[in-house]
């Protein structure tokens, strides 16, 4: 066939990063109607109350324990007044049950303070407690290659779980992790005592001395956190978020692992907006499973 017929090559564009839509209340990723995520925290806040009357454990802690529980799953909600309803929920139906008749004040207030000194206001902004898996971030090795004695962050550490599979990666990276919360920080400081785990402000301290940083934020605090690496990190280093994309910034690559949450890898090149990509311009995305 004469070279003028003959037709040009098909260029293939590079393969897309699918999307993962963030489970938010649901297997499916679905979010759950208004209120039935409070309903099912108010009644597993009841379930363990039951549970605990029924091991004959006192009213007190009983119910110090369900307030508790209430308060915790609380954090998931989307909105400041969600929280508030879903925490409040399982104590005014416990007054308006007549148990508490006869009660001192003093065990409605307490399981107030205890989560307040665990979870202070300030730290509600941010990403509530929930544990990266121990297996999640297997094979961000042979992603990212990091230098010797690498100094690797987990920022808003919580109880050192993120801590715990990031030693499983790199055993001999230098591991640091910092919580707003004094107790949280307490405890990932006992779980991790190979960990440099200091209580403070994760946006407060900078990232600048950093190779890697890891996040597991909430989608609302995740453009702040772009902000943040575009403006202190290096170049060459790497910011790592489980599950939430970092919007603004070109993925270099996307770990997932069957039935795991996407892991998100970005390659900071330079601190200009626009181009916190991978080290080349020709980066395509990766997939691992």
């Amino acid at each position: 066939m004469p070279a003028s017929l003959r037709r040009p090559p098909t260029l293939r564009p590079p393969p897309a990063i699918a999307r993962t839509r963030p489970a938010t209340g649901s297997v499916t990723g679905r979010r759950l109607p208004w209120p039935l995520p409070a309903l099912l925290c108010w009644a597993l806040a009841w379930g363990h109350w039951l549970g605990m009357q029924s091991l004959d454990v006192g009213v007190g802690v009983s119910f110090a324990g369900a307030v508790l529980v209430g308060s915790a799953l609380a954090l998931l909600a989307a909105s400041r007044w969600r929280r508030l309803m879903i925490a409040a929920g399982f104590p005014l139906s416990f007054a308006l049950s007549g148990l508490a008749s006869g009660w001192s004040a003093v065990w409605w207030l307490l399981p107030l303070v205890l989560l307040a000194v665990a979870y202070p206001v300030r730290a509600w902004s941010d990403a509530p407690l929930f544990p990266t898996g121990a297996t999640a971030l297997d094979g961000l090795d042979e992603l990212i290659e990091l230098p010797a004695q690498a100094r690797v962050l987990d920022a808003g550490c919580g109880l050192g779980h993120g801590l715990q599979a990031l030693r499983r990666v790199w055993p001999q990276a230098r591991l640091e992790g910092i919580e707003w919360s004094r107790p949280w920080r307490l405890i990932a400081a006992l779980r991790c005592p190979w960990a440099r785990i200091r209580q403070g402000d994760m946006w407060a301290q900078s990232w600048a001395e950093h190779d890697l940083v890891y996040l597991f934020q909430r989608p609302e605090s995740m453009p702040r956190a772009v902000e943040k690496a575009r403006r202190e990190m290096r170049p060459g280093t790497w910011l790592v978020s489980l599950e939430f994309e970092a919007l603004g910034l070109r993925p270099h690559a996307r770990l997932q692992h069957p039935d795991q949450r996407p892991v998100w890898i970005y390659a900071i090149r330079d601190a200009r907006p626009g181009t916190g990509h991978g080290p080349h311009d020709g980066d395509s995305s990766v997939e691992s499973s």
